[in-house]
């Protein structure tokens, strides 16, 4: 990652998996920003698989075993904690400033509401893993705009005052920027962070 001045403005975003979340670190100014770093950082520890999806008992089962879910979420707070401390102490090193993070991700439903034992397993998975990474990036002191994917666009066209079309072509416009991997993940990372950029 090149260095920059103290006083450039960045933002990261986030694209929220199971055990894991697609970054990638925008820096301003917010009406032509650049992609500086694309990563994955962990929120689940691969020596404990489970803990990737830590309310599933096993194939299409809830896990019920309340020790069990604690002990696996304990384990999803230490990473999640790790890996945003690290990717902020790297990113500290390098010169940036950031300013916001925002988080994309895959749905904010109740998972009380949902009557199927592995669709609730799922929707606790998703709100674990969000919360978790919203409460390390909040402990570095940064305020974080979380989005449903499915309205990406048109919370970002409303935040940045572009249409959704203009929007998608300069979300891919950043991937020819980039040497690496640049699938919707990222896609969906990037227009976060450029939404906290704002």
């Amino acid at each position: 990652m090149p260095r920059v001045t103290k006083s450039a403005k960045a933002a990261v975003g986030f694209r929220v998996k199971s055990g894991w979340a697609a970054t990638v670190l925008l820096l301003g100014p917010v009406q032509s920003p650049k992609v500086l770093d694309v990563r994955v950082i962990e929120l689940s520890d691969p020596s404990v698989p489970e803990s990737r999806q830590p309310y599933h008992a096993g194939f299409g089962k809830l896990e019920v075993d309340s020790s069990v879910i604690k002990r696996r979420t304990r384990i999803v707070q230490r990473v999640t904690m790790q890996s945003v401390t690290s990717l902020f102490k790297n990113y500290q090193e390098t010169g940036y400033n950031i300013s916001g993070a925002g988080l994309i991700v895959g749905s904010q439903i109740d998972p009380t509401l949902i009557k199927n034992p592995h669709i609730r397993a799922h929707a606790l998975e998703g709100q674990l893993f969000r919360t978790m990474l919203e409460d390390a990036l909040r402990s570095c002191g940064l305020s974080c705009l979380v989005v449903v994917e499915r309205n990406g666009y048109s919370r970002a066209a409303e935040v940045l005052s572009r249409s959704e079309e203009e929007l998608k072509r300069a979300v891919l416009d950043f991937g020819r920027s980039w040497s690496g991997s640049w699938r919707v993940d990222e896609k969906m990372a990037a227009l976060a962070a450029w939404m906290a950029l704002a």
